[in-house]
């Protein structure tokens, strides 16, 4: 039977090793450890061109040549990765792979074990009388003087076995210093992430898919968590959670590496959220504002337009100064095609970032993207001092991937099988975004999470732990949206948890009856179904709030301006509308629009600004639409006044 305290020292040489000199390396190492009882396996492996590797007590000491070179071809990939393909770019290149190499090589001193140096490693001294070659004189020198002090990360690495690898999970055994979410490298081009840290094992998932990892396989740490490019190089682009471009653009020209896992600022770093984030939508805008700094949920059935929301949300911010990261969980990829060609039409790729973990990518992919994303922004909010918009669409998703992980690391399920931290999960990503104080430079990340319902059951696990988190919600019915109400929300389901401070003064002002006169008109319409006869006020209350809803009414991708908002929201409170056909209501309103910017009209521009909705604006508004509206219903004879 093996002894349980007996260790394994595997000595690997290029060369054939004499077995008193593995015997003296073993010890050597074993002594540093502080390993008492072990047996020496020697191996012979030509790959290594020179030098040896010796394994011992989960840690692998390379002073081959071929890891030296592996060290060296690190380094010029690193700087390779940040210079464009282009004719222009190679006198630059060549300029850093020669230097680099110089540097590399300067450390480089080793070479194949020499025979003559058979007794260095015996005496574990070098005497002064011996006769060796000045080669094999630097490299026993360099390796005793590693021997002495294990501080040395390009030669040191603590490494672990794979037990069993299936669907994407690795079980491995040693890594006993592992961290919790630390990469691990399989190999130059397979990562994985320490998920499950156990007493005598490590369940990693990969992040990508690698048919040649197996059982038997080495991995090591790295140290480290994933790091992704930030920073305004990744503006208009489409990458990867590793910010690896799938859009045949090129390399990220940038330097700069955010970890998708960073503490979110303290409240000492924060301050109060009081700054609009306009979205172009007047449902959204008028009852359910959203500032920066904020996290509104957006939350309906499957194709009820949560997308559309996201994405006309973020044309508006066009001269708004404010950056977007769109994160696409698990969604097709001619879906998200689709959605990048119309920013792109609309202009809005200039200042955005598309984070695409598509339906075919790994669970562990979809897993890490929304934090890949968050990280981005944070590399703008932090290191830029500028405002963010991110939107994770979806975070349905998302769970799905985390809970498809969780059950293959054998962790036990929870309610509806999601594991029981699937909040916290939620909770430590949507807890970054936040407005900065100005002490930490001013800049602001709001979140735009989605959540998919099935049946409009908002009481289902997931949407309820992201409704308990965010500031509010914006919720999309699918009767609203089957009816003609687009967009489909449903204003007494959604709520904003910052209110009007977040609204600008002249959209405060048209706002604020309107919450209460679209319930009243929700009650006497359902009242009205039941009774032919309703006396002139009831009637009149009844068509003012079927207009209010058809001023609502917007079409997609075509956000409208704050003072455009409130111009067409002052109209409908004032029940000018009312003589008008519903479907003239809304053409009415685009040539009024139109009539007033070719007028240049000053107030305009004062309500852009933030400023109030003057009485001498509302004074030029009804003189306006009392001159107008008569000439504009005798151009248009067809349309007839309503009885």
């Amino acid at each position: 039977m093996n002894d349980p305290a007996l260790h394994i020292i595997r000595v690997i040489s290029a060369a054939p090793l004499a077995a008193e000199k593995a015997e003296a390396i073993a010890g050597r190492i074993a002594e540093q450890l502080a390993i008492e009882h072990f047996q020496v396996r020697t191996e012979l492996d030509p790959s290594l061109i020179g030098g040896l590797m010796v394994f011992a007590g989960g840690f692998r000491y390379d002073y081959s040549i071929r890891g030296q070179l592996n060290r060296i071809a690190g380094r010029l990939k690193a700087h390779r990765s940040i210079l464009p393909d282009d004719t222009m770019a190679q006198p630059e290149l060549s300029r850093l792979i020669h230097n680099n190499l110089d540097d590399a090589l300067s450390g480089f001193s080793e070479c194949p074990l020499a025979p003559e140096a058979d007794d260095i490693l015996l005496s574990g001294s070098l005497p002064e009388d011996a006769d060796i070659q000045p080669s094999s004189r630097r490299m026993v020198d360099r390796l005793q003087e590693t021997l002495s002090s294990f501080t040395t990360e390009s030669t040191v690495d603590e490494i672990g076995q794979i037990v069993s690898y299936s669907d994407g999970v690795a079980i491995v055994r040693g890594l006993q210093n592992c961290r919790s979410n630390e990469l691990i490298m399989f190999s130059s081009t397979v990562y994985g992430i320490a998920m499950n840290l156990e007493e005598d094992k490590v369940g990693v998932v990969l992040l990508q898919q690698d048919d040649s990892i197996n059982a038997g396989m080495y991995c090591k740490r790295t140290g480290t968590t994933v790091h992704v490019p930030g920073g305004k190089a990744l503006l208009g682009r489409v990458v990867d959670p590793l910010g690896s471009p799938i859009d045949g653009l090129g390399p990220v020209l940038t330097e700069q590496r955010w970890p998708i896992e960073y503490p979110a600022a303290s409240i000492v770093d924060r301050q109060p959220v009081n700054q609009s984030l306009h979205t172009g939508i007047t449902a959204i805008d008028a009852l359910t504002p959203i500032g920066r700094g904020q996290r509104e949920l957006i939350i309906g059935d499957r194709q009820t337009g949560k997308t559309a929301l996201a994405i006309d949300t973020i044309i508006n911010q066009r001269g708004q100064n404010v950056y977007c990261i769109y994160v696409a969980i698990g969604q097709k990829m001619s879906t998200v095609a689709s959605v990048v060609n119309t920013l792109q039409a609309k202009g809005a790729m200039d200042y955005t970032t598309v984070v695409l973990a598509s339906a075919s990518a790994t669970a562990s992919m979809q897993y890490i993207a929304p934090y890949a994303g968050c990280a981005m922004a944070e590399s703008l909010m932090y290191q830029e001092k500028a405002d963010v918009l991110v939107i994770y669409d979806d975070l349905t998703k998302h769970a799905q991937a985390y809970r498809a992980i969780s059950l293959l690391l054998r962790r036990p399920p929870g309610r509806e099988a999601f594991p029981g931290d699937i909040f916290y999960l939620h909770a430590r990503l949507l807890e970054r975004s936040a407005r900065l104080c100005e002490r930490m430079g001013g800049g602001s990340m709001t979140a735009l999470p989605i959540v998919e319902t099935q049946s409009g059951d908002i009481s289902a696990y997931i949407p309820t732990n992201v409704i308990s988190i965010t500031d509010g919600q914006i919720y999309l019915e699918s009767e609203l949206f089957f009816s003609g109400q687009r967009p489909a929300i449903n204003v007494g389901l959604s709520v904003s948890r910052v209110g009007g401070a977040a609204q600008l003064p002249a959209m405060k002002k048209v706002a604020g009856p309107l919450r209460i006169k679209l319930a009243q008109y929700r009650s006497l319409a359902s009242f009205s179904q039941f009774s032919s006869e309703l006396d002139e006020d009831t009637r009149r209350q009844i068509k003012t709030g079927e207009r209010l809803m058809e001023v609502l009414k917007q079409p997609q991708y075509m956000p409208l301006s704050v003072a455009d908002q409130v111009i067409m929201l002052y109209l409908a409170n004032r029940g000018v509308l009312v003589d008008l056909d519903i479907e003239d209501i809304r053409p009415f309103l685009l040539d009024y629009l139109r009539l007033l910017h070719g007028r240049g009209t000053a107030f305009l521009d004062e309500i852009a600004a933030g400023g109030q909705l003057s009485e001498k604006a509302v004074a030029e508004i009804d003189t306006g639409v009392a001159e107008y509206l008569p000439r504009w219903m005798a151009e248009h004879e067809e349309y007839g006044t309503t009885d």
